[in-house]
């Protein structure tokens, strides 16, 4: 290696440190949704009803929004740089993960705690009183403490999201930065279907149920991923000693930071248009195997055949993994018949798998495929970006998209029940183009914030625009739950409830961003932002 050459310009370094903030990002994003393809067990096993349910999801971004955590998380990570700041926020999902595995355990059951708890935190002062509190009266004590875990867990996860996209920018920037945070994206939310298939595989494992098993398989891999930060630490102490740079040798933090930031309209049109896009489908994730159970026809399997089997998950997610790295690698192949030949076998193990789905008849497989196609073409997205540009119109397209996707749930899929495969099949392409759209508005979406800020303080900007963001994360979860058990009344079968009106709420938030996105692109013109440029000036 000569003077002048770091790992930042070897691609196999810069490859592997965005694998390790990738791979941490993948066990979180398991965690972040463990319990919600397991709703209905909730309410069976632990007496959470939909509003409970709600509640405690919405915790999880309770202390980022209302005590301000994201912003200081922002602060910490201008002052301390990337690699401390991974690791703190990987100490900190553990330990909230480990709070909240206690909660839904057996051993909570009958003890002090659960006394305490059921007690004690049925009035929050001035919480109550905005009508923002993460507990009320008469909420399951396993509830509150769950809730008390996921919201340190959440501090942790959101923390560790704005340092990755400080991380990719730090070892990618005017280089292939789209398809890295594309690429970190795509295999990040790997995670989302390896939660959908193993959540409720581990909960009923053995032939009884017990949740707190789910929650244990996360915790152990946050285990991982913390694992995975502290390599990532070397790895990033090692570029700076050959750069000769301390590590984030920014100015000090100053209150006009922020100020600065918040007068750039730009910066408020993509803030805002992130917090409806991301309302829209990650609150949508914690009650979408619910809403397939609901409106999807499903027969019982027989236990002792294969479908109704343990081996079939293992199977199921070989297969998955399958599709996902043969379309993933499929974008970095030149060679044109090697890369239909993984193509092809990517169509073809996605149809086993869909297949694999629907012969299981669990709504839990069936939206394991949300991320399979984001994986495949979110590459492809971030690539034009960096090469082409068209990110503001990537946005707009995205919104579309979404709309459609929360309409068709809302009104065409149940139209469909009684109709096995119909409505299976109706699931499936749905499902599909969402994960599409969740490919668009990221791809576009991150990669845009450097050309907003000035670089010193971009560290504070992602982390108002998540703080932005976690205020719709707080709110919607809640929202669905209160609207659900509104216009269900009586209904006390979980698998029975009618999800119009929370899919059509959710259809609202695409449509206010679709429109903001159009805003967007003519600010980006008048203005000249570069949205709409390319990051790699050829």
């Amino acid at each position: 290696m000569n003077a002048k050459t770091t790992l930042r310009d070897s691609a196999a370094m810069r490859w592997t440190a965005l694998l390790l903030l990738a791979l941490a990002m993948f066990c979180s994003y398991i965690f972040m949704d463990i319990l919600s393809p397991i709703k209905d067990l909730m309410a069976e096993t632990r007496g959470w009803d939909s509003t409970a349910f709600g509640t405690m999801q919405g915790a999880e971004t309770f202390l980022n929004v209302f005590v301000f955590f994201l912003i200081f998380a922002g602060i910490i990570l201008d002052k301390m740089g990337v690699r401390f700041t991974a690791v703190l926020s990987g100490a900190v999902m553990l330990i909230g993960a480990i709070i909240k595995w206690y909660a839904v355990s057996n051993s909570f059951i009958g003890s002090g705690a659960e006394t305490w708890f059921t007690n004690n935190l049925n009035y929050i002062p001035l919480f109550d009183e905005l009508g923002v509190s993460p507990f009320y009266r008469g909420m399951p004590a396993s509830a509150k403490l769950a809730a008390c875990g996921f919201m340190i867990f959440g501090c942790g996860v959101e923390m560790a999201g704005i340092t990755v996209s400080r991380g990719i920018v730090k070892w990618f920037k005017g280089r292939e930065t789209a398809l890295a945070m594309g690429s970190e994206m795509a295999l990040a939310r790997l995670g989302v279907a390896t939660c959908m298939i193993f959540s409720p595989f581990f909960a009923k494992l053995g032939g009884s149920v017990d949740v707190s098993r789910s929650v244990a398989f996360g915790v152990v891999l946050l285990c991982i991923a913390l694992i995975m930060f502290i390599v990532y630490f070397f790895m990033d102490r090692k570029l700076d000693a050959q750069t000769g740079e301390a590590e984030e040798k920014d100015d000090p933090f100053k209150v006009s930071d922020i100020g600065q930031i918040l007068r750039s309209g730009g910066f408020w049109l993509v803030a805002l248009l992130c917090v409806l896009y991301y309302s829209a489908i990650f609150p949508f994730q914690k009650y979408a195997v619910n809403m397939l159970q609901c409106n999807l026809t499903f027969s019982p399997v027989d236990p002792s055949s294969f479908w109704g089997g343990s081996a079939v998950t293992i199977v199921q997610y070989l297969i998955m993994l399958v599709v996902a790295a043969t379309s993933f690698s499929s974008n970095f192949v030149k060679d044109k018949s090697l890369k239909y030949g993984l193509l092809i076998t990517a169509i073809v193990a996605l149809v086993v798998y869909c297949y694999m789905g629907y012969m299981r008849q669990s709504a839990e497989t069936v939206f394991a495929v949300f991320p399979l196609l984001a994986v495949g073409i979110t590459p492809i997205l971030g690539n034009y970006v960096d090469h082409k540009g068209k990110a503001a119109s990537m946005l707009v397209l995205g919104s579309l998209l979404l709309v459609f996707c929360h309409l068709t749930f809302a009104f065409i899929l149940p139209a469909f029940k009684g109709n096995a495969v119909g409505g299976v099949i109706v699931a499936y392409v749905t499902i599909l183009v969402l994960g599409a759209s969740f490919s668009l508005v990221p791809a576009a979406l991150w990669p845009s914030v450097p050309k907003l800020v000035d670089s010193k303080i971009i560290g504070s900007a992602y982390a108002l625009i998540f703080w932005i963001q976690n205020i719709g994360l707080w709110l919607f979860p809640l929202l669905i739950g209160k609207v659900l058990d509104k216009t269900n009344p009586g209904v006390t079968d979980p698998t029975q409830f009618n999800y119009t009106a929370p899919l059509v709420m959710l259809a609202c938030l695409g449509i206010a961003a679709l429109l903001l996105g159009l805003l967007l692109k003519v600010v980006d013109r008048k203005k000249h932002l570069g949205l709409e440029e390319p990051n790699i000036t050829e």
